[in-house]
């Protein structure tokens, strides 16, 4: 078990990785949030010294599905998306220990566009992480109690030009369902610390108490050049982006 994210090794060595439970989650770190930042501030690390393993991409977005399941009915089938494409990318790690191997592959089969290639659920996972990384600079920007308008632009911008008219017709009709501000934050055990920043409260130790917009802040930095890289590998190889 790392981190939420259980590993499982089969007869044959294989290692069979279970995405993390929203409950379990919940239950054994301090909030989703600090998990979400936490991981991809690591990915932030490891990208510094080169590329980045692919084992540890998937640990990272793994807790990603946790914040979509907080968003409730509207994200679920972009959650079940974004989880089958991030189930389909770790099949490739028998071959492909780092995310510039995973496009290498397809690049050398001709397949990197192909429905269900490694490169094209890569693709769809950096589209789920950079979402989450919209909606959090959109909530940083206001005060806002109704998320319906924030996670509309959002999703308008990363995903929708790439999801089918299924899912997109699904996504607009559950937009009405998003919980409020306040309650997102209860989801995601963050009640207490948002109450704390805007009371101005101080912890036992006397320091302020980390905000759940603190938290955002963080992960939006270490994400960032995440997306960035990804994406550079695809013009790298003189892939474009727009697919």
């Amino acid at each position: 078990m790392m981190n939420g994210v259980e590993v499982v090794m089969d007869n044959s060595s294989t290692s069979i990785v279970k995405l993390p439970d929203p409950a379990v989650v919940a239950a054994t770190t301090s909030s989703p949030l600090s998990a979400i930042a936490e991981a991809f501030e690591h990915l932030a690390k490891l990208l510094n010294r080169g590329d980045l393993p692919l084992d540890a991409f998937y640990e990272a977005c793994s807790f990603v599905s946790v914040l979509f399941n907080c968003l409730g009915f509207a994200f679920k089938f972009a959650e079940l998306e974004y989880v089958a494409k991030l189930e389909g990318l770790m099949e490739a790690s028998p071959a492909c220990g780092t995310l510039k191997d995973v496009i290498e592959v397809d690049v050398a089969s001709k397949t990197v566009k192909s429905p269900g290639s490694y490169s094209r659920n890569l693709r769809r996972v950096r589209q789920g992480v950079d979402l989450v990384r919209a909606i959090f600079e959109q909530l940083l920007a206001t005060d806002d109690s109704c998320l319906k308008e924030i996670a509309s632009s959002a999703y308008a911008q990363i995903c929708a030009p790439y999801h089918t008219w299924a899912v997109r017709t699904a996504v607009h009709a559950g937009m009405y369902t998003l919980p409020t501000r306040d309650q997102l934050f209860l989801r995601l055990n963050e009640t207490a610390f948002y109450l704390l920043k805007r009371t101005e409260l101080l912890c036992m130790n006397g320091t302020p108490e980390k905000s759940a917009e603190a938290k955002m802040k963080r992960y939006i930095n270490a994400a960032t050049p995440v997306i960035e890289y990804i994406d550079k590998l695809y013009l790298s190889r003189k892939i474009p982006l727009n697919w």
